[in-house]
């Protein structure tokens, strides 16, 4: 059901661009504007769709570009030394770590204390000053797709911690899109209280829990579907 919405509003989406268009067939400069804004706005509606649902699409991997194999593990080390030198602050202060994954990708994880107010899903100034800092390395490794993933303790109702995660992790995606990270890279996850790294048993413990994590996986060319599927469990428990 949520595939064909979503396909239904791409379609009004592009039946209103060609309506707007053949009506400044006459004005060059006009189309030429609407052209370049629906083009950007597209871009964002289908970055959006396919965060949401977790779509695995390679098209969008072809038309990013991507990575010869031989050459991933000097891009993702490159784009590792940049994360830890603009992030190096709050490495040391706690409040986020970056890490290899065994496949090539990168790991961001950030605390929720400092990211997310209790039970809210707005980001806080300390947070959009970490996120800023994160946005400003994607923009210049674009060969890459972002996924953001939200995650809870398990403190209140099952599914309200499922619903508050993928709000999270939706609030981090639109910033990093609003501070020119494309659309088309970043995905979407929301885990709830499924994946803890620490115990929920003490309030040390759920504040480890409360965090959103960021995996940066490589477009690597034939296997650029990859980079679009969905990450794998991040819990150590």
């Amino acid at each position: 059901m949520a595939t064909n919405v979503n396909r239904s509003v791409v379609a009004v989406f592009v039946m209103v661009v060609v309506i707007a268009l053949a009506g400044c067939a006459n004005n060059p400069n006009q189309r030429a504007g609407i052209g370049g804004g629906a083009g950007a706005l597209l871009g964002g509606l289908i970055g959006s769709q396919l965060g949401d649902h977790g779509t695995r699409n390679a098209a969008i991997g072809a038309a990013l570009g991507g990575l010869a194999g031989g050459g991933v593990g000097h891009y993702m080390d490159k784009q590792k030394r940049e994360l830890d030198r603009k992030l190096k602050a709050e490495r040391e202060q706690r409040q986020l770590d970056v890490q290899r994954l065994q496949n090539g990708a990168l790991k961001i994880g950030v605390a929720s204390d400092v990211t997310f107010a209790v039970d809210k899903s707005t980001l806080n100034q300390r947070a959009q000053q970490i996120f800023s800092k994160i946005a400003s390395v994607m923009r210049d490794y674009q060969k890459t797709a972002v996924h953001v993933v939200g995650f809870t303790d398990s403190t209140g109702n099952k599914q309200h911690n499922l619903e508050l995660s993928r709000d999270r992790s939706r609030s981090v995606s639109q910033f990093l899109v609003n501070h020119g990270v494309k659309g088309q890279r970043v995905l979407t996850w929301g885990r709830g209280e499924s994946q803890p790294v620490a115990t929920n048993r003490t309030k040390a413990g759920r504040a480890q829990n409360r965090r959103v994590a960021i995996i940066i996986k490589p477009i690597v060319k034939g296997r650029k579907k990859q980079a679009f599927s969905e990450p794998p469990p991040l819990g150590q428990r």
